[in-house]
């Protein structure tokens, strides 16, 4: 968190800026935020709420940190592994039957009994794998400063 509270305030407002399409990216379309276009098949699980803000603060957070400021820590991992964590991110929230890859895959049951129960699981990787890419790039900012 040192690197963080050593950012501008354009850096930090680039972090809130992009948390909030983020979140609007993954919960318009999931319907966990509530909306006239999407709706779900199956209520939103109580885990789907954190999971979903989680998931828009530490990919704000992943986001911030490529904007230059001087300092340049382009390390390739880390970039795969957010955009990996974002995409999890939108399954886990996702509705089980909603998902049209899943139930061609494996029916509307399967979705039920073998994708819900997953969901949650999902959830914990997506943000396990943003918050080790976010470390790993603020760790790259203390770690190496440029001059």
């Amino acid at each position: 968190m040192r690197a963080v509270a050593a950012w501008p305030p354009s850096r930090r407002g680039t972090a809130a800026g992009a948390a909030v399409p983020t979140a609007l990216v993954l919960g318009l379309p999931t319907a966990v935020i509530p909306n006239p276009l999407f709706t779900r098949t199956v209520p939103t699980p109580a885990w789907g709420y954190p999971a979903l803000a989680v998931t828009a603060a530490l990919a704000g957070l992943l986001l911030a940190t490529y904007v230059r400021t001087g300092a340049s820590a382009d390390d390739r991992r880390p970039r795969r592994m957010g955009m990996l964590g974002g995409l999890l991110g939108f399954f886990a929230v996702g509705c089980p039957v909603c998902n049209k890859l899943v139930l061609l895959a494996i029916g509307t049951s399967g979705a039920l009994s073998i994708w819900q129960p997953l969901q949650p699981l999902l959830a914990v990787v997506s943000v396990v794998l943003l918050a080790v890419a976010t470390v790993r790039r603020l760790a790259g900012e203390i770690a190496c400063p440029a001059a």
